[in-house]
């Protein structure tokens, strides 16, 4: 096996049915690996390709994570890997935010990363890979997204937290944390050219992201590789956060 090795690991995506979940989920799957693919939209999750299962499921209302736990391992056995890529921006003023779409940002964005790896932690053994998506504004502030950049907080602070629990027992949580990538998260960001810009502009790199970048960082996370690498939060930014 080599060191950046996922082929015949079982992977689970959430948020596959787009952007970086639906691109990650063909690339496990396009070195070997076996993924279930989560979403709430059914049909999105069709044609992700060879080696894919879906599993159409609105997380934020799971209730019994265990039986859930149970349904993603169906497919092909207990999963190893889990790629947490599910998370909504409503991308509000302040003043507009109510308690209903805080606790719909929180819950999507903080409280499914844990009771979803706590489920499936069992099941990993000596072996896990855990890996959440942290942000920019995990360390940054930006407008209208007060919620959002709270939860991506406390996601930073939970893959550590859970890095703390559980790595002694090989089971390794790291999170990442993009720059500027084209998603439907990120549209309103992508559809103002100059807003685009100027984000490429704060990069050391001179660019906004591609979907591909994301590729190295998210293998060398599921694999051998990064076996004593845990509770970190890697930039994937393009130096957006180093200027």
């Amino acid at each position: 096996m080599s060191l950046f090795d996922v082929a015949e690991r079982v992977a689970v995506v959430t948020g596959a049915s787009s952007g970086i979940g639906a691109h990650l989920t063909r690339t496990l799957a396009a070195h070997g690996a076996r993924v279930v693919a989560v979403a709430r939209r059914a049909k999105a999750l069709d044609g992700l390709g060879e080696g894919v299962a879906s599993c159409a499921a609105d997380l934020a209302a799971v209730e019994d994570w265990d039986g859930f736990a149970c349904a993603l391992a169906a497919p092909f056995g207990a999963p190893q890997i889990i790629l947490h890529a599910a998370g909504v921006n409503r991308r509000e003023p302040w003043p507009e935010i109510t308690g209903a779409s805080w606790d719909a940002t929180l819950d999507l964005n903080l409280k499914v990363p844990f009771f979803l790896s706590r489920a499936l932690v069992p099941g990993m053994g000596d072996w896990g890979r855990i890996v959440t998506f942290a942000s920019l504004q995990s360390s940054r502030a930006f407008p209208n997204s007060l919620p959002y950049g709270a939860s991506k907080g406390g996601v930073a602070q939970l893959t550590r937290a859970m890095a703390e629990a559980w790595s002694a027992a090989g089971i390794t949580a790291n999170a990442i944390a993009p720059g500027f990538f084209p998603t439907e998260l990120t549209g309103p960001v992508f559809a103002d050219p100059e807003r685009a810009a100027r984000n490429a502009a704060q990069t050391c790199i001179g660019r906004n992201g591609a979907l591909a970048d994301l590729d190295g960082p998210t293998l060398f996370l599921c694999s051998p590789a990064s076996a004593y690498v845990t509770g970190q939060v890697l930039h994937v930014d393009g130096g957006f956060t180093a200027k």
